[in-house]
């Protein structure tokens, strides 16, 4: 059987691996085409410190 892991000890090991997929998210941008009036959708996966730029960027 396999050991256990406390939750401190998967914290520590998370700070050790400070550029793992944890830190990314995937964002939804909709975006209004002005000639035909619909939405087509932007995705794209950033990292979480960087979602508020993502949504503040010009068409």
């Amino acid at each position: 059987m396999a050991k256990k892991v406390s939750k401190n000890a998967r914290v520590a090991q998370r700070a050790a691996n400070a550029g793992s997929g944890k830190d990314h998210v995937k964002v939804v941008k909709a975006v209004k085409d002005p000639v035909t009036g619909k939405y087509t959708y932007k995705q794209m996966i950033v990292h979480k410190e960087k979602v508020k730029d993502f949504f503040a960027d010009a068409k």
